[in-house]
């Protein structure tokens, strides 16, 4: 069982970030608020490339910066070699997709409702120029992927399964495992955008059975933006051959030819900012800390609540779907379109997201909408908060 945590233990955490002294924050699932010392991790590497010079302060510091990809690799239940530091997470997603082998006529994508708009923008293009296709799985009765459905639809020319496990417009968590035991079963390639999960709730990419996994650092994690994770299952890496590569990822032999990494560093940026991966670093260092199993539970204590207390909102309808639950409550107001009412509430010093079509196009056409609003919460978040926006919201209801 995990060691929950207390509301001492979240108001010790609090106290370590700024940032719940200046805003009611329910825009986590955007991103999150850092903590001081992630903070001054990024201080102190640019201080010291300001004294030093910022590649000899990348040189002194090499250690710490590899840090990030050690600890991700903890965090997920990976091999440090099976994960890149990306620039986020639609470069990471965006990155491995496009080294793939090419496409032909007749290949097949297959995709859950819930996929996020820029995996899909990228997806069509690339199927749009070969002759390929993009098909949906149907969803069950409770709006999550259905695998049986999926298995339905297998033959030889899908080659590719895409998976977003929580969506931008909604609470529900999709069945990544259960997908990925039927990705395996058929060798089918299978990639898992989990922007949304990492940090939020235990990840292990052996039991979710996937080839590439992508997040990034500013949601749930609470470090800093600009950075993301890809992690690359090590007999699936050599199935990848990058669209670009720099003395980073193939880097030349003595006969100038270029000799790609045997690593998940093959897909990695040089350039990512080593000041970032330091924050970074430190707040995956932060959430093992607390651990996973704490930081689910608490999440799902206040997004529960979040969500029953909108429901007894007259004019207020929630709009999440599935059995089990992520910390992102969508839902909208009689008479306040979603980006109004964002914006309303960030006059009272309430932050939340809003969404549109074009985040999850398949999932917002099948279901009639054009926005949702959308209040997403932490470990990090307390009742008192939930109360000052169920108060608000209630008031704009009325």
């Amino acid at each position: 069982m995990p060691v929950p945590l207390t509301i001492a233990a979240v108001d010790a955490l609090r106290a370590k970030t700024p940032g719940v002294l200046h805003t009611t924050h329910f825009n986590h699932a955007g991103s999150s608020l850092p903590s001081m010392a992630t903070v001054e991790a990024m201080r102190v590497h640019l201080q010291k490339e300001a004294e030093t010079g910022p590649m000899e302060a990348g040189v002194a510091a090499r250690h710490q910066i590899e840090q990030a990809r050690t600890l991700a690799a903890r965090l997920l239940n990976a091999q440090p070699s099976e994960i890149a530091i990306t620039t986020g997470n639609s470069s990471a997603w965006g990155g491995a997709f496009a080294a793939l082998d090419a496409w032909h006529p007749g290949d097949r994508i297959l995709v859950g409702r819930h996929e996020w708009g820029g995996n899909l923008a990228t997806m069509r293009l690339a199927a749009e120029r070969a002759g390929a296709s993009i098909e949906t799985i149907a969803s069950d009765d409770t709006g999550a992927v259905d695998p049986l459905a999926l298995e339905a639809m297998l033959d030889e020319r899908v080659r590719l399964i895409a998976l977003t496990w929580m969506p931008a417009n909604g609470g529900l968590i999709n069945p990544a495992a259960a997908i990925g035991q039927i990705a395996r079963r058929h060798d089918i390639p299978y990639f898992v955008d989990a922007a949304q999960s990492v940090g939020q709730l235990p990840v292990d990419v052996a039991q979710v059975g996937c080839d590439v996994l992508t997040s990034v650092g500013r949601k749930a994690l609470r470090g800093p933006r600009g950075t993301g994770l890809l992690y690359v299952r090590q007999d699936f890496l050599s199935r990848l051959t990058p669209s670009f590569v720099d003395t980073h990822s193939a880097p030349l032999d003595a006969d100038g030819e270029p000799v790609l990494r045997n690593d998940a560093a093959r897909l990695e940026p040089s350039e990512l900012a080593p000041a970032l991966r330091c924050g970074l670093a430190n707040a995956i260092q932060e959430a093992l800390d607390i651990g996973l199993d704490a930081i689910r539970s608490r999440v799902n204590e206040m997004a529960q609540t979040l969500r029953q207390e909108l429901r007894e909102i007259d004019g207020v309808v929630v709009l999440d779907q599935g059995r089990e639950h992520s910390g992102l409550v969508s839902f909208n107001v009689a008479g306040h379109e979603a980006g109004a009412l964002q914006r309303t509430l960030a006059e009272k010093g309430i932050a939340i997201g809003s969404n549109g079509v074009s985040y999850t196009p398949l999932d917002m056409k099948a279901r009639s909408l054009d926005m949702i609003a959308r209040a997403s919460v932490s470990y990090l978040t307390t009742a008192a908060e939930v109360d000052r926006l169920i108060d608000c919201i209630r008031s704009l209801a009325r």
